[in-house]
């Protein structure tokens, strides 16, 4: 279970890092892309932080 919810926020968090991406790329709305990819680099933060060995 615990490699489908890591699997899961890997797959989101590349997600939301694109897409802020390429919607800053784009010129849309800018605080909304900012917020897509700090939201991504959470979700990266998150998985580093579960997989980190104690």
């Amino acid at each position: 279970m615990n490699g489908t919810i890591l699997s899961v926020l890997m797959l989101a968090g590349i997600a939301l890092t694109g897409g802020g991406i390429y919607s800053l790329a784009k010129r849309r709305d800018r605080k909304q892309s900012v917020l897509m990819l700090v939201a991504g680099l959470v979700m990266f933060a998150n998985v580093a932080i579960m997989t980190f060995p104690f």
